[in-house]
């Protein structure tokens, strides 16, 4: 053979060259649960952070509980473990933010109390956690079961900071006690949400004004005559 055929024979066996980023495209994509292992409040913190986010992104109609796992990079079982489905979920992760954004006033008196309240509840409802809140009073329409799990939260537990704000109220002699365990309780922050229903945010200070001062207060520091057969029908 020549030595040119024995160069262009050499030559056809060589081995290829390989680029510097071959390697890369050759490695298994990372798994996002992979990572320092979490338990207990950490690793719930862990996704009820996510549920939020899910729910400022795509919605409550769109949430599932494999891009709430996947976000919080842990598995759907550990998410099964801890929640029934997706309804307990997010009213878990709304009731957490909820109390986490607001201070409970203690101002020692109930007017200035409930105002303070108020509008702190106005200026969460302004903020993006707003739309999410509302967004998700709309589902109430078209998810019986969501909607039965909001209203079992609303009348077994009821606005706790509102509770405690009374129950200061009662220890002080400004309300009676039964008023704790009536409907009249609730109506000032029964009347904030539907004004943000209805009309959106921002709320305005003269609406809750008016709300405490024209509504509120008149129905809870002076309850009308047969007051007692009033929180009989209330408390039903």
């Amino acid at each position: 053979m020549s030595p040119r055929g024995r160069q262009r024979l050499s030559t056809s066996f060589q081995e290829p060259t390989l680029s510097p980023n071959a390697g890369q495209a050759l490695e298994p994509a990372a798994d996002h649960r992979k990572g320092p292992r979490r338990r207990g409040a950490e690793l719930e913190k862990a996704i009820l952070t996510a549920v939020l986010e899910e729910l400022g992104e795509v919605g409550y109609a769109a949430l599932t509980m494999d891009r709430v796992a996947s976000r919080a990079r842990t598995s759907k079982a550990a998410l099964y473990r801890r929640w029934a489905g997706r309804a307990e979920l997010v009213l878990d992760a709304c009731r957490l933010r909820t109390l986490a954004d607001l201070e409970l006033p203690d101002t020692g008196a109930l007017r200035t109390d409930v105002i303070g309240l108020l509008r702190q509840m106005a200026a969460q409802m302004a903020s993006p956690f707003g739309g999410i809140l509302r967004g998700l009073l709309s589902e109430m329409t078209s998810d019986p079961e969501f909607a039965r799990l909001i209203r079992e939260q609303v009348h077994n537990g009821g606005p706790v900071t509102t509770r405690v704000i009374l129950a200061r109220a009662v220890a002080r002699g400004e309300v009676e006690p039964w008023i704790l365990d009536s409907r009249r309780a609730t109506v000032a922050t029964d009347l904030l949400r539907n004004e943000f229903l209805l009309f959106g945010a921002p709320i305005d200070d003269r609406i809750i004004m008016e709300i405490v001062d024209d509504v509120y207060l008149p129905l809870i520091l002076s309850p009308a005559p047969g007051a007692a057969g009033g929180a009989a029908r209330d408390a039903e």
